[in-house]
């Protein structure tokens, strides 16, 4: 067989595994523990036009300050986050805290 003819054939094997593989992006969102409801509403219609487009969605909450004795809030801030995504979103990784911040990942159904 022709060594050209066989890489020739290889590129083409590549480009059609390409073309089958799904790629999404990790978009995040930031709130802080003491985000309005209607701020809230306006980051959820974010997530939901993230998921729309197959992506996955990092939702962070912030602490600053002494913010960081709000902790409980803030995971009642991601499990409403969680509850109003849930007909679209499912929780991936649930809520987790690393230094001020606390993460929650969500993917779409």
């Amino acid at each position: 067989m022709d060594y050209g003819r066989f890489k020739y054939e290889q590129t083409k094997k590549l480009q059609e595994a390409k073309k089958k593989q799904t790629t999404f992006q990790v978009k995040e969102i930031k709130v802080r523990p003491k985000t309005d409801t209607h701020d809230l509403e306006i980051k959820i219609g974010h997530i939901e036009k993230f998921i729309g487009k197959k992506n996955k969605v990092k939702v962070t909450v912030v602490f600053r300050g002494r913010e960081i004795t709000l902790t409980q809030k803030g995971r009642e801030l991601l499990a409403k986050i969680a509850e109003e995504t849930a007909d679209y979103a499912v929780v991936e990784q649930s809520s987790k805290m690393e230094g001020r911040a606390m993460h929650m990942i969500l993917a779409p159904r």
